[in-house]
């Protein structure tokens, strides 16, 4: 098994981020069968004030690019992401098309 974590921000907008959560209570099931159709185990966002953060636990055969990809090409999974983008706000260093943006490990116990 891997894990991953990554990062995004939200808009700073308190209605806006209180309709973000709302939305995640109530994940569309095309979204959470993407996940595990691509090698997801377990999923959870985690937010403080604009703040997000996401983590994964994969099968060994996960791909982060197979699941970019795959995301790019689902009409189901492309509509919910640009619902998404409407709450969302990319954090400045980012490289071009990245939004959430692979954290790196710098601690485990």
């Amino acid at each position: 098994m891997k894990r991953y974590c990554y990062t995004l921000n939200l808009k700073n907008d308190k209605k806006l981020i209180k309709k973000y959560i709302e939305h995640h209570q109530n994940v569309w099931p095309e979204v959470l069968e993407s996940f595990k159709r691509n090698g997801v185990i377990n999923a959870e966002i985690y937010n403080v004030s604009n703040r997000l953060f996401f983590l994964i636990d994969t099968f060994d055969s996960f791909s982060d690019e197979k699941i970019k990809k795959y995301n790019l090409e689902d009409p189901i999974i492309k509509k919910w992401e640009k619902l998404m983008w409407t709450f969302q706000e990319p954090l400045p260093f980012r490289k071009k098309n990245e939004k959430w943006i692979k954290m790196n490990q710098i601690f485990k116990l």
